[in-house]
């Protein structure tokens, strides 16, 4: 005997697209959290203890040679002779001072020689040529 069936049968789907999405922001959330468990950190050293010790102060200024041959400490015009004083005035005791030369591609080396050769004598100071990034 025969059964005749009035209802269309339908043709069943799986729809997957929600189910990769639950899993991509599951993934997303373990990555992200094991960011977090990792520890960023040196070695394990255990320090000596000091009873004078003292923290050291980092000071940078900036010394401007500009094109007609006028000079700057931190944008403010100074003679060569004051150049000197005015740092070993800021500069205290135990301080590290690291003056950054910006020097114009048009000034003559002779001068920028000249007040590297004033700076050279402080105690304390570290000397660096500031330059632009070379690019093709």
């Amino acid at each position: 005997m025969r059964v005749w069936d009035d209802e269309s049968e339908e043709t069943l789907e799986v729809n997957i697209l929600p189910m990769i999405d639950v899993i991509f922001a599951i993934l997303a959330f373990f990555m992200l959290s094991t960011l977090f468990l990792t520890r960023n950190e040196g070695l394990p050293v255990n320090l000596p203890n000091a009873e004078n010790a003292s923290p050291v102060n980092e000071i940078d200024f900036t010394v401007s040679l500009q094109e007609d041959g006028t000079l700057a400490l931190n944008s403010k015009p100074i003679a060569i002779d004051e150049l000197r004083p005015a740092i070993e005035e800021m500069l205290q005791a135990g301080d590290i001072g690291i003056v950054r030369i910006e020097a114009d591609k048009k000034v003559f080396h002779e001068r920028v020689i000249e007040v590297m050769d004033r700076l050279r004598t402080l105690e304390g100071i570290q000397l660096g040529i500031a330059t632009e990034s070379f690019q093709n």
